[in-house]
């Protein structure tokens, strides 16, 4: 589970398959990181632009359209932002969507460090304006890195809402109101 470190802001550590550089590019790479992620730009330097197209429908094997809660999530979502940190195989960080005014809505920074044949991923999601934008972003994140993990291990991919809906419950039950 994700960890609240402080008031708008959610920790993942994750344990992941290596080599580093495998890890990397399924994190920077359009093509990999549409298959646990979303596919789109990014751009390889601190201020480059990131526009980010999700399609949680198309994430599993078989994939699983949204229904229920999910419904207004389903189809096509897309996300622009500004790459904040880019240091290959080390930290990357962007901006994720924007507010009303167009400023940047919230930040995410991801650290690798290599551990073996594993890498150590550590994902914080920061600024998040409300509870209802922590418990997004903790299922979300939980569900994505979930998906991460099955490609990077090479093993089927379970349906994005399948995986999404018990962690969505567990979050409200246990972020603070």
């Amino acid at each position: 589970m994700g960890v609240v470190t402080e008031a708008g802001a959610v920790r993942f550590e994750r344990r992941l398959k290596g080599p580093l550089a495998r890890v990397w590019s399924h994190l920077t790479q359009s093509d990999l990181r549409a298959k646990w992620l979303a596919a789109g730009t990014m751009e390889p330097f601190v201020g480059g632009a990131v526009a980010l197209t999700f399609e949680n429908d198309t994430l599993g094997d078989p994939p699983v359209p949204a229904t229920g809660p999910y419904a207004c999530h389903g189809g096509t979502q897309p996300l622009a932002g500004r790459v904040t940190a880019w240091e290959p195989e080390r930290r990357l960080g962007f901006t994720f969507g924007l507010d009303k005014e167009g400023r940047p809505a919230s930040e995410v920074l991801i650290e690798l460090t290599p551990d073996g044949d594993q890498v150590r991923m550590v994902l914080t999601h920061r600024r998040l304006a409300d509870r209802a934008a922590m418990l997004s972003v903790s299922g979300g994140w939980h569900a994505h890195l979930h998906l991460l993990s099955e490609v990077l291990e090479g093993t089927p991919r379970s349906p994005f809402w399948t995986v999404l809906d018990p962690l969505a419950k567990a979050y409200d039950a246990r972020l603070p109101g």
